[in-house]
């Protein structure tokens, strides 16, 4: 029955992409940082660990505030959004502090993503007692995608260079983003339409 629901497999599909994008660009900026820096670049990905937690912590209280009266595809298009930027952004600088500053980005995103995906999965179940195990289901997929990403990008860096890896994950962001502007639908609308027949 999930699988029939066409909305929720494109939204799963969306944040399969989402995290396999994201997953891995974290990991090869600290890679990018330790090289040539030492001890260094362990200061540095604190610093980066930090401000994605603090934009973090403020952004979620905000988008929970905004799904309700913007609805949910435009926060998701945000978080979208700025991923494949984020990507751009690291081939761009090699300055430390730039690259910190850049993390902002991925707060923006992952903060937005944390709560609005709760929200779109309990739209689209509402009524049908299956809230649990769809979010375990995409959790899983996301999950999978993370993993693959790590992989993936971390071969490409390896037989070419890191601004082709993150070119590679801006790429797939990219591709995340035109799935969920052109074929996600609002689901806040049909949450209403469920609780109003």
């Amino acid at each position: 029955m999930l699988l029939k629901e066409r909305p929720l497999i494109i939204f799963l599909v969306c944040a399969v992409m989402f995290h396999f994008a994201n997953a891995a660009m974290l990991p090869l900026l600290g890679e990018m940082l330790a090289k040539g820096h030492g001890r260094s670049s362990m200061m540095f990905m604190s610093a980066c660990v930090v401000t994605t937690q603090f934009v973090i912590t403020l952004i979620a209280a905000w988008s929970g505030r905004k799904a309700g009266s913007w609805g949910r595809k435009p926060l998701l298009l945000i978080a979208f959004g700025v991923l494949p930027i984020r990507a751009v952004l690291y081939t761009l600088t090699s300055n430390t502090v730039a690259l910190v500053a850049i993390q902002i980005l991925d707060g923006v995103g992952a903060g937005i993503f944390g709560v609005v995906s709760i929200l779109v999965i309990a739209d689209l179940t509402q009524g049908s007692g299956r809230f649990n195990i769809t979010l375990g289901a995409i959790a899983t997929a996301v999950g999978i995608g993370a993993s693959l990403s790590q992989t993936i990008a971390g071969a490409i860096v390896h037989h070419f260079s890191f601004n082709t890896g993150f070119l590679f994950l801006a790429a797939i962001a990219a591709a995340a983003f035109g799935i969920l502007y052109f074929f996600m639908p609002e689901t806040r609308e049909k949450s209403f339409l469920n609780e109003h027949p």
